[in-house]
């Protein structure tokens, strides 16, 4: 579970409210809101299941050996948890998790160790495998597209108008402007969504183009596993052949030289070939931490463009649009009482939308205010409970002895700007807030401004004890 985030437990419901085939699917529902979307892609969305017939034991099957040990060590104990919930429901009975090994097409294929014993792998090489390897056999190109994920699925509102217009024109108009397109907000607010959008688009209209969607995980993953087989030739078939590459993420190639070198390498060869590249990250190009810098020039060469967290109108479209594709009317009034308090990401939006309609259908119940505030009771609590960059900032000016209209001003003497920084910091570490919310409450600042505020008193506090105490004093005197 993402650190900081809150468990919200499903409702107790009386026996028979569900079916048996709702039971893997309410195991789902929470655990997508409970897991970040990668983690949930990666490990739970791929499982498959069968149920006894006396509804006793639920087995999940597991794609290979090193994800079955995965699942047991980090997600059987929580999937076990909600699986007795929801059976209790159902049946009104327990029910007992079994972990097993998807049956293979061909039972004389061995599954591989994660580390094949036989071959010479390169000490960095190790240092650089994410958190799993994916061992499994090709079957022939994958796009990994999600098909879903489309142009006219995506709510347009002035947070990602720039964003999505780039990246229309990307995918009418492959390897011309535009190359690379870096496409950079916070989590949750449509950035995959995008470059999925882009590699559905160009599908389309030409059904023999390569495309392919990756995570910078896998991309990782797959450098291991080359040098592992040696088999690189593989490797730079794969990539090097590519006419839209799709990778997501890529700080997580921060530290990983090998792979950035085969990044590099694959990165100039699409070029070459006027094919195109589309990335996202967390941040801006020039703003990604332990990325070599002949990349970061690659990266920043295109065009750069960044998603924003979605106004409020943009938040009702989001909500009522994603109602309907559920099937499901919700008013008008209720989706801005929802918007006006979830306003940090779309996941967020649509984690309170999966929580209100599951409310209303296992209740039997219309959406209404009173149903939505019942639901998410339990993140309308929490959301009361936080610190607010208001707040914030007349702590420190008070702490400081500065005014609070110094936090918005331009004035830029040490006896200001400092106390400025500080709270930035605070805001950042204390609050929800993305790099440009907080940048906007400091005055209208950019969220380069920000940025740079968090790192460098993140990095001072470590270094001088008198800042830290004083921090430490500060975000006391904030919690309470």
């Amino acid at each position: 579970m993402a650190e900081g985030q809150a468990t919200h437990e499903p409702p107790v419901l009386p026996p028979g409210s569900l079916k048996p085939a709702d039971l893997w699917t309410s195991c789902l529902a929470q655990l997508a809101l409970e897991l970040p979307e990668q983690q949930f892609n990666t490990w739970i969305k791929p499982l498959t299941t069968a149920l006894s017939a006396d509804m006793s034991r639920m087995t999940v099957f597991v794609g290979n050996r090193f994800k079955l040990d995965w699942v047991r060590a980090q997600y059987a104990g929580r999937i076990a948890s909600l699986l007795d919930q929801a059976s209790r429901q159902i049946s009104g009975q327990t029910v007992t998790l079994e972990l097993a090994l998807a049956p293979r097409e061909s039972a004389s294929k061995p599954s591989s160790p994660s580390v094949m014993p036989d071959v010479v792998v390169m000490p960095e090489l190790l240092n650089e495998a994410p958190n799993y390897v994916d061992d499994s056999p090709d079957t022939g190109f994958k796009t990994r597209l999600n098909t879903a994920l489309t142009f006219d699925a995506l709510v347009e509102g002035t947070a990602n108008r720039m964003a999505r217009a780039a990246a229309m024109h990307v995918a009418s108009n492959l390897g011309h402007l535009y190359n690379p397109l870096f496409i950079y907000g916070g989590v949750g607010l449509g950035k995959t969504h995008l470059m999925h959008a882009i590699g559905n688009h160009l599908l389309a209209a030409n059904t023999s183009a390569r495309v392919l969607y990756i995570h910078a995980e896998q991309f990782v993953s797959d450098v291991v596993k080359a040098y592992q087989r040696k088999s690189f030739d593989d490797f730079k078939h794969k990539y090097h052949s590519l006419d839209l590459l799709l990778i997501d993420d890529v700080q997580f190639l921060a530290n990983k030289d090998r792979t950035q070198e085969e990044f590099f390498n694959a990165f100039e060869a699409l070029l070459a070939k006027k094919s195109h590249i589309v990335m996202t990250s967390d941040t801006y190009p020039k703003g990604l931490v332990d990325i070599h810098e002949r990349l970061v020039s690659r990266f920043d060469s295109g065009l750069t463009v960044a998603i924003e967290p979605p106004e409020l109108e943009m938040r009702v479209a989001i909500l009522i649009s994603k109602a309907r594709v559920e099937g499901a009317d919700m008013p008008e009034e209720v989706a801005f009482f929802v918007a006006k308090n979830v306003r940090s990401n779309v996941r967020e939006l649509e984690g309170a939308l999966r929580k209100i309609l599951a409310y209303s259908r296992f209740n039997q119940k219309d959406i209404s205010i009173q149903l939505a505030r019942e639901a998410l009771r339990d993140l309308l609590s929490i959301q009361n409970r936080q610190i607010g960059v208001e707040n914030i900032q007349k702590t420190v000016a008070d702490y400081y002895k500065i005014k609070v209209a110094d936090m918005y001003s331009k004035k830029r003497p040490a006896s200001i700007a400092r106390p400025r920084q500080i709270a930035m910091y605070l805001a950042k570490e204390l609050t929800q807030k993305s790099l440009p919310e907080i940048g906007e409450l400091f005055g209208g600042r950019d969220h380069t401004t920000v940025l740079h505020a968090v790192r460098k008193i993140g990095t001072e506090r470590q270094q001088l004890t008198e800042l830290n105490q004083q921090l430490h004093v500060l975000e006391q005197t904030l919690k309470g």
